[in-house]
């Protein structure tokens, strides 16, 4: 039998190794915390993409899943109507969307490559929200073309959809959700003042 440590892989993400080298420290002392399990921790994200009017398009359907499948490196799972409402025309068990949940070094490599790579190539980009915080601290916010994700060729991004993104935080309050989100290199709006 193969040992399973060799099988491991020894490599950490970038922004998790920052997360636990200096981060992790650096917001203990900033917010005042007086135990390391106070420091707020990215616990997921999720990766939502709606179909809406487009549910029964087959090509619709199969280009958001090929994206979600580029841009994650995880198959999405289909999400389903668990009501009927006729002014939708929706019936129970229709396909309304899809999604993927990341967690771990995925996780952090897509936070990695958000921050670094898509966010900076969005057009009239001002930053993010500061009010896109629930009262747990738990971060979303949408974006409405994915041709901006690196991964994905131009033929790819033909069928145009937009996806929802929510960072699930474990914290004690949103500003210190914010605190987290900054040292990681989100891009905050500027405060009007």
């Amino acid at each position: 039998m193969a040992d399973k440590k060799a099988t491991t892989s020894t490599t950490t993400v970038r922004l998790r190794h920052q997360y636990n080298d200096k981060i992790a420290a650096e917001l203990l002392k900033e917010l005042g915390l007086a135990n390391a399990h106070q420091v707020p921790k990215l616990e997921k994200i999720t990766l939502n993409v709606g179909l809406g009017k487009a549910k029964d398009d087959k090509k619709v359907i199969a280009a958001a899943e090929n994206t979600l499948t580029k841009i994650t490196g995880q198959k999405p799972v289909e999400t389903v109507a668990k009501k009927s409402i006729a002014n939708f025309k929706l019936r129970e068990g229709n396909k309304i969307g899809l999604k993927v949940t990341l967690r771990g070094d995925k996780m952090y490599e897509f936070l990695d490559r958000l921050v670094t790579i898509v966010l900076p190539r969005l057009r009239d980009f001002h930053g993010v929200s500061r009010g896109a915080f629930d009262r747990q601290g738990n971060f979303s916010f949408g974006l409405v073309d994915q041709s901006v994700f690196p991964e994905l060729t131009f033929d790819e991004t033909t069928t145009s959809h937009g996806m929802q993104a929510v960072f699930t935080i474990k914290c004690q309050d949103p500003a210190h959700a914010r605190a987290l989100l900054e040292k990681f290199g989100m891009p905050f709006e500027k405060e009007n003042k």
